[in-house]
């Protein structure tokens, strides 16, 4: 995919107010965005091994959480695993609930396959057909900061679609063991473990 922005440089610009969030991760090239943003800070959970989970999680956690900012920030491919979850998550209007789909339209992780959004498939336009009235598609630099002003404002569903070129994830070692994950998630989340 040759249109779109660096990823290293508007991931950071988009979520520069993030510390007050609770952030959800997928697999791979957005864990590492996130775990290198927030180096692999507390009031993030980067998924592993649950490919399709991301949105999911988030919308239960945005439901459980009510006061509290809940962003997902996933893949192309990972959400194309799951796309239905746009539609629940359309239908549960979780006003604190905002998503980031970093498309860079391949499946980095298992070897750069092209995938469904390269050869046309739409998930903005997904997104807002299964009823997610805010929905945004970025593809310059000049779009990311209404877009950051929307993810920070929002009193309603989001979803912003990210459209990257072909820059790969920042190198970022993030912590693999799911356990010490979620323990340090929980504790960030409830202030014990």
């Amino acid at each position: 995919m040759s249109e779109g922005v660096n990823r290293q440089e508007a991931i950071p610009a988009l979520l520069a107010d993030h510390k007050s969030a609770l952030i959800v991760t997928g697999l791979a090239g957005s864990a590492k965005d996130i775990g290198a943003l927030t180096e692999d800070g507390d009031h993030t959970f980067t998924m592993a091994g649950a490919m399709g989970g991301a949105t999911a999680m988030g919308l239960g956690l945005a439901l459980a959480q009510p006061d509290r900012k809940v962003i997902v920030v996933t893949g192309d491919g990972e959400l194309l695993m799951n796309v239905s979850s746009l539609a629940t998550v359309a239908v549960a209007k979780a006003p604190n609930l905002s998503i980031v789909c970093v498309d860079n339209g391949h499946y980095q992780e298992t070897g750069n396959q092209a995938s469904h959004t390269s050869r046309g498939v739409d998930l903005g336009a997904i997104a807002a057909g299964s009823g997610i009235k805010t929905c945004r598609t970025v593809t310059t630099m000049a779009e990311v900061e209404d877009a950051r002003s929307l993810l920070a404002g929002a009193n309603d569903t989001c979803f912003i679609h990210l459209k990257i070129d072909g820059t790969p994830p920042p190198v970022f070692k993030r912590d693999m063991d799911a356990a010490n994950v979620k323990t340090r998630f929980r504790k960030a989340l409830l202030g014990t473990a």
